[in-house]
């Protein structure tokens, strides 16, 4: 039997709490309070327990799911099934978990802090700033990168890739070899086209230290980690997560579900997808994120500027693509953020264009439209409901 919690989130320091607009004390927990109309936030949260509830019911769905949900100052945790199935441990707020894709969401702050600071500019090149890269990548510019609109061939979905990593899937190599896996020609004429590709984003963490002087990883601490008041997210090329920790499986009934938790170091994505968070902080990233806090104002601007494009695996609704963000027109209305997915792992955070309203979906297991397509729509349907309990009045 899947029970579903809807626990009040705590801030465990000042800046977390300033940064997430948390009003409440600590501990404080709140209940459900019955049957109320469909349009109203307790409806909308009622409604979105149950679908969370029939999600790990299903043989082949996640051992667990965790929905951050913040309208203004209060922020509360829904949750269904266990963090741990070798435990039954629930979803805690605080938990570590791997962002996969969402951590392409910090790589355009850290690149947009610097667009802030004079350090980059939108136009500049992959020539000007990394010369020993394909010369066919030359005049690939910051903006299509963080847009992904390049033409730069995805890495990660080479024969040669998929060779090395279930070689050494514990010894990352460095970040710039990971592009010598993609193919040297590029897909389409930079700016022409849209293709999500997990090779951006290592060009723009491979452009923040050329244009610094200093490693990818320090730039996030220093410009994003530290000014949000986020302890407990990490770039990490291993395999460690900080306990507690929501552990990550495969689900293929009718075997038991297999921990994968650390069955490769996050290395393997970098700049893509090797940011290591909790729920709760990732609520307060895509809160500060969305409206602009780690940039100026003419950078949100670019940020904000959309062509048709989905992120990966598909959000809810109309998904458009902007620098580093995408944009999900919802029944409900519109939020801004990123999905993502790896083994063991799905997620997508979104906030309000002011960052007053959020959402943070985080399941144990990998489900998309490839992975598993018989459970995806129920997700995406997921993803919608807590958008509309994020946005209910």
């Amino acid at each position: 039997m899947a029970l579903t919690r809807r626990v009040l989130l705590a801030g465990t320091a000042s800046a977390v709490a300033l940064a997430m607009g948390f009003t409440v004390p600590a501990g404080a927990i709140a209940q459900n309070a019955g049957a109320a109309p469909a349009g109203s936030a307790r409806g909308a949260d009622a409604t979105l327990d149950r679908a969370l509830a029939r999600l790990v019911r299903h043989a082949d769905g996640p051992p667990g799911i965790a929905v951050v949900v913040q309208r203004g100052g209060r922020a509360v945790l829904h949750r269904a099934g266990t963090a741990d199935v070798a435990t039954g441990a629930p979803f805690r707020a605080s938990d570590s978990m791997w962002l996969a894709s969402v951590s392409k969401a910090f790589s355009g702050a850290v690149a947009l802090s610097l667009v802030a600071d004079g350090r980059l500019s939108l136009g500049d090149t992959v020539g000007r700033r990394l010369p020993g890269l394909p010369l066919a990548w030359s005049k690939v510019t910051l903006r299509e990168l963080l847009q992904h609109t390049s033409g730069i061939a995805d890495f990660s979905q080479t024969k040669a890739f998929a060779k090395a990593l279930q070689k050494s899937p514990h010894k990352p190599p460095r970040p710039v070899v990971l592009l010598s896996f993609a193919p040297k020609r590029l897909l389409f004429t930079p700016g022409s086209r849209y293709k999500y590709s997990n090779s951006d984003n290592v060009v723009v963490g491979l452009m923040v230290q050329a244009a610094t002087g200093k490693t990818y990883g320090s730039q996030l601490r220093q410009r994003v980690f530290a000014p949000l008041g986020l302890t407990r997210t990490n770039l990490e090329r291993g395999t460690a997560l900080p306990p507690p920790l929501i552990h990550g499986y495969v689900v293929a009934p009718p075997q038991p579900p297999t921990d994968v938790t650390h069955a490769f170091a996050g290395g393997w994505g970098w700049a893509s997808a090797a940011v290591v968070s909790t729920p709760r902080e990732t609520n307060a990233f895509i809160r500060a994120y969305a409206r602009g806090a780690t940039t100026s104002p003419a950078a949100h601007r670019a940020q904000f500027t959309f062509r048709p494009g989905r992120s990966d695996p598909p959000g809810p609704g109309r998904n458009s693509a902007g620098l580093a963000i995408f944009r999900y027109q919802t029944r409900c209305g519109t939020v801004y953020g990123h999905t993502g997915n790896t083994l063991g792992y799905t997620q997508f955070a979104a906030a309000t264009k002011n960052g007053s309203r959020s959402v943070v979906v985080s399941i144990n297991s990998q489900i998309t439209p490839h992975a598993n397509p018989a459970r995806f729509p129920e997700l995406r349907r997921i993803y919608t409901l807590a958008v509309c309990a994020a946005l209910a009045r």
